[in-house]
């Protein structure tokens, strides 16, 4: 049996079958060469298109932008009362519980108020000590550099002898302000003894000085103690402005070794004067009290 070859194209030779392929291969090489051109033609149109709204957009916000500052500047000088374009955003108002309101205050303002608190309560407690505290009769100042007389348990009971209930509180109290200033002055600033002295310096509250040298430059006798010469001339203790305490009884009387009172340790009184805290006559008026006290030590220190 014969097969139909009639729809079987003939070739001439292998030559005419191999241009035949050829031109198969090269059309479809061009069909896909035309299709990356219409793509990629394409994709030039679309990223004309979006730069061309992209730009549409800048332009409009330029334009929005533009005729904002115009109106705005409109409504600075002006000329309209109200803008159509510019316009007040409010945010939306969120309610709150009642509780939720507090709760928010307080996470909002925590460490407001942990300062509130603690500076209320450090207040409260200085005044009661301040009210509850019992008030001296009287308050002497060591201000010499000198441990054994400031850290002295006995000295204030001894001064505490000499004197009578001035304030009527039914006790008699006197208190020894400690101020032990060095010849540092970083030191005395940094412990707070250059504002303790300027302070006390300036107050009318004590008026007898327990000092040494290395204080008269600060607060320069001559001119702020009485010269108790004058009064006790015939006192081999007293020079000038102060009752020297070395070779008395003064160690014994307070509890503190010999040696720990130097040559230049004195006991004095302030004179009275006009102050930065208080006036003279108020002085003059502690002065008065204070000063028979201190007859009284340098009676009994000059047996």
């Amino acid at each position: 049996m014969k097969k139909d070859n009639k729809n079987v194209p003939e070739y001439d030779s292998d030559d005419e079958k191999l241009d035949i392929n050829k031109s198969v291969f090269q059309s479809a090489r061009e069909l896909r060469e035309q299709r990356n051109a219409e793509l990629e033609q394409q994709q030039i149109e679309m990223q004309k298109q979006i730069e061309m709204r992209k730009r549409q957009k800048q332009e409009e916000y330029d334009r929005k932008i533009r005729e904002e500052r115009i109106e705005l500047m409109r409504l600075k000088q002006g000329v309209i009362e109200e803008s159509e374009t510019i316009h007040e955003e409010h945010p939306e108002e969120i309610k709150l519980s009642f509780w939720k309101k507090i709760t928010n205050f307080f996470y909002h303002n925590k460490w407001w108020l942990f300062l509130v608190i603690f500076f209320v309560a450090l207040a409260s407690y200085l005044m009661y000590t301040l009210i509850m505290r019992p008030r001296p009769d009287m308050i002497v100042l060591v201000l010499c550099d000198n441990e054994a007389i400031g850290n002295s348990v006995q000295f204030e009971d001894y001064i505490e002898t000499f004197i009578e209930d001035y304030n009527g509180n039914g006790e008699i109290k006197v208190s020894a302000y400690y101020i032990p200033y060095s010849d540092n002055a970083y030191t005395n600033y940094q412990t707070g003894n250059e504002t303790k002295l300027t302070t006390e310096m300036q107050s009318a509250e004590a008026m007898i000085v327990v000092g040494g040298s290395n204080i008269n430059p600060v607060i320069d006798p001559e001119n702020t103690l009485v010269d108790l010469s004058e009064i006790y001339p015939d006192n081999v203790q007293v020079r000038s402005y102060g009752f020297f305490l070395k070779n008395t009884d003064f160690a014994e009387r307070i509890g503190i070794a010999e040696e720990d009172v130097t040559g230049d340790l004195y006991i004095g009184i302030r004179k009275p004067r006009n102050l930065l805290y208080s006036d003279e006559e108020e002085m003059q008026a502690t002065y008065d009290r204070d000063f028979p006290v201190l007859d009284k030590i340098i009676e009994d220190l000059s047996k």
